[in-house]
C-alpha cells in the first residue's frame, strides 16, 4: 500500500505537525487490533518506534493514561525516549475507530532514568471504513511531537517522514500476519 505523508508547522509547539495517510489491505477491525492502545496488545511486536506501552491509570472505559517507550532510533542519534499521555478511544456510528492522544503528568509516572521525556501534542490514529470494501481500510493518522533534549531541528525532520513511512509498511505487514 502506498503512504501519503505530509507536514507543516504546529500551532502547538516549535516542532511540526505530521499527516500520514494510506489504504491497508485489512478490516478496520484487524487495523484496530494492531493499533489499539493496550497493554500487552500487538504494537510493541511490530512498531519499531514502541519498545513498551503500559497503562497507568485507567480513568474510563474510553480514557487513560499510558506510558509509552521507545527505543534509541535513528542510528542511535535519538536516545530512548518516553512518553506519558492521555489516551481517548472512539468508535463512532460510521464504524470509524480513533485513538486520540495528548500529554500529561501523573504522579505514578515520574521521569525515568536511561529515558528522555518527550511529549506528544494532541495527535491521533483514525481506522476509517471504506464504504463497499470490507477489507480495505483508510488510515489517517496526525503526530506532533516534541522528542526532548537537545536534537537538532533538522534530524527532527529527517526522521519522523520516514518513520511514519515505516510505521505504515509494518502495520500492513502485521495486519497481514493477523490475517493469515
Amino acid at each position: 500500500s502506498e503512504v501519503s505523508v505530509s507536514w507543516r508547522p504546529s500551532a502547538e509547539f516549535a516542532g511540526n505537525v505530521y499527516r500520514g495517510e494510506g489504504i491497508l489491505p485489512a478490516s478496520p477491525q484487524d487495523v484496530w487490533e494492531c493499533i489499539k492502545p493496550v497493554a500487552g496488545g500487538p504494537r510493541t511486536k511490530w512498531d519499531q518506534n514502541v519498545k513498551d506501552f503500559e497503562v497507568v491509570e485507567a480513568v474510563s472505559d474510553t480514557v487513560s493514561v499510558c506510558r509509552t517507550t521507545t527505543p534509541s532510533a535513528f542510528m542511535r542519534i535519538i536516545s530512548p525516549r518516553e512518553f506519558v499521555d492521555v489516551v481517548l478511544v472512539k468508535q463512532y456510528e460510521d464504524g470509524t475507530m480513533l485513538s486520540a492522544a495528548s500529554n500529561a503528568e501523573h504522579p505514578l509516572c515520574p521521569p525515568q532514568p536511561n529515558f528522555v521525556r518527550g511529549f506528544n501534542y494532541p495527535c491521533g490514529c483514525f481506522c476509517i471504513p471504506l464504504p463497499g470494501e470490507p477489507d480495505r481500510t483508510q488510515l489517517l493518522s496526525f503526530f506532533q511531537t516534541d522528542l526532548g533534549g537537545y536534537l537538532p531541528q533538522a534530524v527532527v525532520d529527517s526522521f519522523f517522514p520516514a518513520s511514519i513511512a515505516g510505521f505504515y509498511s509494518n502495520l500492513t505487514k502485521a495486519v497481514k500476519a493477523l490475517k493469515a
